[in-house]
């Protein structure tokens, strides 16, 4: 198997456990569980995604495709953007409920765009 199709198995997988990681602290969030207090699930979700972006960095280079003169690549990462800042209001205390659920359904939302961009390299994909 090639560098190429590791890393980027590798970036999909961390993906699907960050969206799983996601979800399931929106889940306990909403339930106001006591789990959200464990130190792991603090801690692991860092550790996914710096695997994830660090990933997102190599492919880059693999294949030559940098921000700028690919639009699908800065979309992504706007989006990327868009989805941290929604998260963190999500899963911190000290907002309204209501807002925070209403970031968590933003938040994946934007998560659902990021993908399509990956897949299509489009950065407007659902005008395609």
């Amino acid at each position: 198997m090639s560098a190429y199709l590791i890393v980027k198995s590798l970036h999909v997988l961390c993906a699907a456990l960050t969206l799983v990681s996601f979800t399931t602290r929106g889940i306990w969030m909403w339930r106001e569980s006591p789990l959200l207090q464990q130190r792991w699930v603090r801690i692991v979700p860092h550790i996914v995604d710096t695997v994830l972006l660090g990933s997102a960095a190599v492919l880059t280079v693999i294949t030559h495709q940098y921000p700028g003169p690919a639009a699908w690549l800065n979309a992504k990462i706007a989006g990327l953007l868009a989805y941290v800042a929604l998260g963190m209001i999500a899963l911190r205390r000290g907002r309204p409920m209501r807002v925070r659920r209403a970031a968590f359904f933003a938040a994946l939302c934007v998560f659902a765009y990021i993908v399509l961009v990956a897949r299509t390299r489009q950065p407007l994909p659902f005008l395609e």
